[in-house]
């Protein structure tokens, strides 16, 4: 699976921009299930098993990722931005990007030319510019177009056990989601590779609406803060221990059998231990008449930056959890 994940994350994908990791997706998974791609671009995908449960699951991760939209350019050709998705401006200045072909960077004011009051303030996305070596607002325009996305641009690294990577939030999920689709199943389900979670969970809201489930398990990247500085009571979730299951977060109170049952499973597993963030259980939760949900999340350090952090084999205890789960809801065996 880890090579898989090399491929996702080194592909492109803001949120409604998602073409390059949909195309790759629908290579790896054509043969292995139907599917057909929806009107906001969600893939989804229907498993045949050897048998059909009296219960309708769906699975769901999202396709894409934080990033950048070009807004305006300046008389002297640089790129003004806005954010795509929750991203820290301190992880933003000098860092390299990629807008389709053309590569440039990150500009901002150098140190010693920053007053004291500068200093002491974080740095705003809105005081950033892009760099794309033009000299004039027309040669910049020759190159890129208002609306245009750009990515950081990461490697691929192993770091011991962990690895280090753009975009792990949320191409692990789609990395379980490939591999499970892949395998032979005991029983039907649906999958969802979904659009324009980074901005408010909007592929998986329309995807949930038409499937109409009345179970779905969220696969996603959460953030762990098990980082020098932190206490414990503050790390959220560690690296090493598994994948972390929420008992709530701020648009979730999550399904406490569920819950309990991946706790109970027997395999490596962590709760989560903050009320904190969110993602598109929180449109899943309450389609219809309400869908009974919980999370599985891969720990990642650094999330929504160019570097994340996450640990081999966080994923691939993710992978035998989703698993897990996904055979007792169906079979009946986890109520």
């Amino acid at each position: 699976m880890l090579n898989l994940l090399e491929k996702l994350c080194l592909l492109d994908g803001t949120s409604g921009n998602e073409d390059s990791v949909r195309e790759f997706i629908i290579g790896e998974i054509k043969g292995h299930c139907d599917y057909r791609v929806d009107n906001l671009g969600n893939i989804i995908c229907f498993k045949n098993g050897k048998k059909r449960s009296d219960k309708r699951l769906m699975l769901d991760a999202h396709m894409d990722e934080v990033g950048l939209i070009i807004t305006a350019v300046t008389s002297d050709g640089f790129l003004k931005f806005d954010t795509v998705g929750g991203m820290d401006a301190s992880v933003l200045a000098f860092k390299t990007v990629k807008i389709g072909d053309i590569l440039g960077v990150i500009s901002s004011k150098p140190i010693h030319l920053l007053s004291k009051e500068e200093q002491k303030k974080p740095q705003k996305a809105s005081a950033l510019y892009i760099d794309i070596g033009a000299s004039s607002k027309e040669e910049a325009l020759s190159l890129v177009s208002l609306g245009d996305t750009a990515i950081i641009q990461s490697d691929f690294t192993l770091m011991g056990e962990n690895v280090k990577a753009k975009a792990i939030d949320d191409r692990i999920g789609c990395a379980v989601l490939i591999t499970l689709l892949k395998e032979k199943s005991e029983y039907d389900y649906t999958a969802v590779f979904s659009t324009q979670e980074e901005i408010g969970t909007r592929g998986a809201k329309v995807a949930t609406f038409a499937l109409n489930p009345d179970f779905a398990l969220i696969l996603e990247a959460t953030t762990a803060a098990d980082i020098a500085g932190v206490s414990d009571d503050k790390s959220v979730c560690n690296l090493g221990k598994g994948p972390a299951v929420s008992f709530m977060d701020r648009a979730t109170a999550y399904d406490r059998s569920l819950y309990n049952a991946s706790l109970n499973s027997g395999l490596k597993v962590q709760s989560k231990r903050a009320v904190a963030g969110g993602n598109n259980a929180g449109a899943v939760h309450l389609s219809r008449e309400g869908v009974r949900t919980l999370a599985i999340s891969l720990p990642c350090r650094y999330i929504h930056s160019p570097s994340c952090v996450a640990n081999v084999n966080d994923m691939t205890d993710m992978l035998a959890l989703t698993r897990y789960m996904l055979n007792g809801i169906l079979s009946g065996e986890i109520k």
